[in-house]
């Protein structure tokens, strides 16, 4: 086999991996199971996807299709090639506004494609919560609805056509066909005209009609996705006279990719909905209060209607992407319904909201009704989209678990289901989170267990089982819109008996003879409690560590906390700083989900005396700028500039420290050195002939231009300022943190820092501390850092306070003590570090808050216009907030301030100066942040807070950014 990969390898176009890394990063996806598959392909086109197909023919293989991997039934796991199709095949083909259709090739984005379907009013109505990354082709396979299938329906229901590849290689395209049409193609001689004549057979037949008539989920329920859509077939021409066109497409939604490889898919679109938009968030003391309010909810025919329990919601609370959500929150409630209307006027959207309220009030119903507006609503549906990601925050391994959590009943069955289900739990003594889609009867319910444990995965299968029985009591679906997979697949003969089951494998065995797509999944599953990403009762193999992680339960589960969402496959034009090199590249190797998968792996499987000791890790972690965007993006808020600190410190003891990275490390000790003479060490750093070959030699891109040293430290120029001050008894105090880089590099940003705080009416200290270990905590040496940040601890905890805090202007340096300094220090100093922790801010945040207490007036400013624009900082966009610098920016009366839509400069430290990241540095600033800086205009200033982002700018653009200090100052009254 491995010889045939390789003559694979040659004759494909796109890319196909065999390497232990990368299978294991496809080894799992958004499910609880896990599979290591033979082989990853990345297809460019039609012609590479037709050689997979032979090649899996001839070497009894499999093909699973994949686009984002958010799979929660297991759909894109196996042992066969993964074939991944979100690298290339990515384009939007074809739109006719006119007729109200797009033709898309699989991996378009859905999020992208009604980016630009916006300019045409119109948009894909269907929406999950993971639009951000879910792509067409797994849609259709999935047949997903989302939140507003009340109005918009299904992916089924939007699919116009498919061009597809049969399992021989030949092509299709499956599109409506008139009775004529239909039964020309029964006459075909070709495995799509065997596939017309079975299903003509299948269906014409009464007895197989009655079977799927009585035994399928009842039709009025809209999310039902069980098996293959027999059904919907069922009721199309030429089977019933006034039926819609017979078109396969209808079976291929929702197929899970068994049948057929997608290559173009047709999507019937809609027009752009009522601009304006309300969302009554209906608060509860009773969850069972929301199964009953809802039926009142939808006389009033709502676009959606959403629950979040408290048990999400409570999640909610650590997350700091999320805290800022909760702010229409009143009181406790046991849960929260969110229904939302579109209408033409805000006068029809308070029509209805009040006469919903005022029933619900009446029948006895909820206590709060607060009601939100257009942009506002935007982060109740984020809170409600980070559900499923937020589960993972729970510390240790029992975790809420996709098992039944997608049953569908009928909305009126809803309150009896529920009442029966919450007796289920308790003959296991065991609890569930509840969210999602009540309004269309589907609620998704995920109960809390220990997958490592064998008693509990065998009550995994046994909850199933029972609800399955539930379910069917009700003539409801056990998938409603995530899919049947390897996880549901085990109960489909029950759920719709015996008979039909055949008639599904006999559709299987005929589309797909030799079994080569996705095998596995619908039919033949495997047990459901078998493949579990983690064997049960297999000790926990935890080491020990430099970093404190206890609040997480340990490094292992540290890295256990991502569940495959893929929320950490943003683009740029998602927004967000999450995971810049995926941005750059559109590779899933540079993911925080491929980063804590690689992790996991190791530290629960590996032969070694230490898991961490494997270079596949080190590959997969290269890539990662440690920009600390996934710290508070992730909804399951995995670290993995943390994780990644952590194991280079393992590595390096085990196998050593490159020089280039100990000399970072200890960057400040050359700097300190080369200030004793800085015109000579600059002349040094400047001169193409000495630069060069020192760049080349350390391992730095010669592309890049090295920062130079300022004629006068920090330190020194602060001694001759004190001597010129005047002593003043009333001035407030404050203490400036004088990091290494202000220091050496960045003095006139510090000189303009101390003026502006001493115009403004402060007594500016710099305190005695070491530097803030960020360039030891980037490359790895966390015992170094550890020293250095006790040292700080230790000189600072008694002088700094609420009233004299701690002041920053390097973002990275400054938040190293609110971040990594309380994870870091000895249990001896947590308490002071935490403490210290409170009262370290960056100038920008210090400022704000005495702004808003008006000890600083706008008086003291210019009214000069000036207009500027704003980078923020990745690990200020993820610790803190790019809030105040806005704020502070626009404090002068006539200064306007916008900010760039960018995440990571690219910069990231040493990151962007090494010469094998250099390239994808600059791809990473060419995304948002270099277009945006070079269409500003001449008189536009641009302001960003960190060094390296003023380096990446003058280096990408040749335009000077200024420190937003810089700019308050010059702003000064003269």
């Amino acid at each position: 086999m491995i010889q045939a990969l390789d003559a694979l390898k040659t004759s494909l176009k796109g890319d196909l991996f065999t390497d232990n890394a990368t299978r294991i990063i496809y080894a799992t996806d958004g499910s609880v199971y896990r599979e290591k598959p033979l082989a990853v392909a990345w297809p460019k086109d039609e012609d590479d996807l037709k050689e997979l197909i032979r090649f899996a023919c001839l070497n009894s293989t499999s093909l699973i299709p994949r686009t984002a991997g958010t799979s929660l039934a297991g759909q894109v796991v196996g042992n066969g090639i993964v074939v991944d199709v979100s690298k290339y095949m990515t384009e939007i083909l074809e739109i006719n506004p006119e007729e109200k259709w797009v033709r898309v090739q699989p991996g378009v984005i859905l999020d992208h494609l009604n980016l630009f379907l916006k300019d045409y009013g119109l948009f894909f109505g269907p929406e999950t919560s993971t639009s951000s990354r879910c792509m067409m082709g797994g849609m259709v396979g999935n047949n997903s609805c989302g939140a507003h299938l009340p109005i918009y329906g299904s992916t089924r229901e939007h699919t116009l056509a498919v061009k597809a590849l049969l399992s021989d290689g030949s092509k299709v395209v499956f599109e409506p066909l008139s009775a004529e049409a239909f039964d020309a193609k029964t006459r075909l001689d070709s495995l799509e005209g065997r596939l017309y004549r079975y299903i003509r057979d299948m269906l014409e037949n009464p007895d197989n009609r009655s079977h799927i008539r009585d035994n399928y989920p009842k039709p009025s329920i809209p999310r039902r996705n069980m098996g293959y859509a027999l059904d919907i077939l069922m009721e199309m021409q030429p089977f019933n006279a006034q039926g819609k066109p017979f078109n396969f497409s209808s079976l291929l939604a929702g197929s899970e990719g068994t049948l057929a490889f997608f290559t173009e898919i047709t999507l019937d679109l809609v027009p752009l909905p009522p601009k304006e938009t309300a969302v009554v968030c209906c608060h509860f003391e009773k969850l069972e209060e929301a199964f009953d309010a809802n039926l009142i909810a939808l006389k009033y025919k709502p676009g959606a209607v959403e629950l979040m329990d408290r048990y999400i919601m409570n999640c909610t609370k650590d997350n700091i992407s999320q805290r800022k959500n909760r702010f229409f929150l009143q009181g406790d409630p046991a849960a929260l319904m969110m229904v939302e209307f579109r209408r033409d006027s805000r006068d029809e959207l308070d029509t209805l909201t009040h006469a919903m309220e005022q029933e619900m009030r009446s029948a006895g119903y909820g206590y709060a009704f607060p009601v939100l507006y257009n942009e506002m609503t935007d982060r109740v549906w984020e809170l409600r989209k980070a559900g499923l990601g937020l589960l993972s925050n729970i510390p240790g391994d029992t975790r809420s678990v996709t098992v039944i959590e997608d049953t569908a009943v009928d909305v009126e069955d809803l309150p009896a289901y529920m009442k029966a289900f919450d007796q289920i739990l308790k003959k296991y003594g065991k609890e569930s989170v509840y969210y999602a889609h009540i309004g269309s009867g589907e609620l998704h319910l995920r109960p809390i267990l220990n997958l490592k444990d064998r008693n509990e995965v065998e009550i995994f299968r046994s909850i199933l089982m029972d609800v399955a029985q539930l379910v069917k009591k009700y003539r409801g679906s056990l998938s409603g819109e995530h899919g049947d997979g390897r996880l549901r697949g085990e109960m489909i003969p029950f759920m719709i008996g015996d008979y039909n089951y055949r008639l599904l494998r006999q559709l299987k065995y005929t589309w797909d003879p030799n079994n080569i797509f996705n095998p596995g999944k619908i039919v033949d599953t495997p047990l459901m409690n078998t493949h579990l990403r983690y064997e049960p009762g297999l000790p926990l193999r935890e080491v020990e560590t430099v970093f404190d992680f206890s609040q997480v339960q340990g490094f292992v589960r540290a890295a256990e906390k991502c569940n495959g969402s893929g929320d950490c496959r943003k683009t740029e034009l998602s927004g967000g700083t999450m995971c810049p090199s995926y941005m750059a590249t559109r590779d899933e190797h540079h993911v925080t989900r491929a980063r804590a998968n690689i992790l996991r792996e190791f530290l629960t499987y590996s032969p070694k005396d230490d898991p961490l000791d494997h270079e596949e890790i080190y590959e997969i972690m290269d890539l990662c700028l440690s920009c600390k965007a996934c710290k508070s993006e992730c909804p399951s808020g995995v670290d993995v500039a943390k994780l990644k600190a952590e194991f280079l410190q393992h590595y390096y003891d085990l196998h050593g420290a490159p020089f280039r990275s100990r000399l970072i490390a200890n960057i400040t000790k050359f700097h300190r050195l080369g200030s004793l003479f800085p015109g000579l060490t600059n002349f040094f750093f400047k001169t193409g002939v000495f630069r060069k070959p020192f760049m080349s030699m350390i391992g730095f891109s010669t592309k890049r231009t090295l920062p130079l040293l300022h004629t006068v430290t920090l330190t020194k120029w602060m001694r001759h300022y004190v001597r010129t001050l005047q002593n003043e008894k009333e001035k407030r105090r404050v203490y400036l943190y004088n990091d290494e880089f202000t220091n050496f590099q960045d003095t006139p940003v510090g000189i303009d820092a101390i003026r502006l705080l001493t115009r403004l009416g402060y007594d500016v200290k710099i305190p005695k501390h070491k530097e803030s270990a960020r360039a030891s905590l980037s490359k790895g040496f966390l015992r170094k850092a550890k020293v250095l940040a006790e040292k700080n601890v230790t000189l600072l905890k008694n002088l700094i306070s609420e009233e004299s805090p701690l002041i920053g202007l390097e973002p990275s340096a400054i938040l190293a003590f609110r971040d990594e300094y309380p994870e870091l220090v000895g249990d001896e100093l947590k308490a002071d570090a935490q403490k210290l922790s409170d009262h370290a801010l960056m100038i920008d945040e210090f400022l704000v808050r005495e702004m808003d207490a008006g000890r600083i007036n706008q008086d003291m400013f210019t009214t000069e216009e000036k207009h500027i624009l704003l980078h923020g900082h990745c690990q200020q966009k993820a610790v803190a907030s790019t809030a105040p610098t806005l704020r502070m920016l626009a404090f002068p009366e006539n200064y306007k301030v916008s900010e760039i839509p960018s995440g990571c400069c690219g910069m990231a430290g040493s990151f962007g100066y090494e010469k094998e990241h250099y390239e994808v540095s600059m791809k990473v600033g060419e995304l948002v942040l270099f277009p945006a800086v070079r269409k500003a205009s001449p008189d536009t200033l641009i302001a960003a807070p960190g060094t390296s982002c003023r380096h990446q700018i003058r280096d990408g653009t040749g335009r000077i950014a200024y420190h937003p200090v810089e700019i308050l100052y010059q702003a000064l009254k003269k």
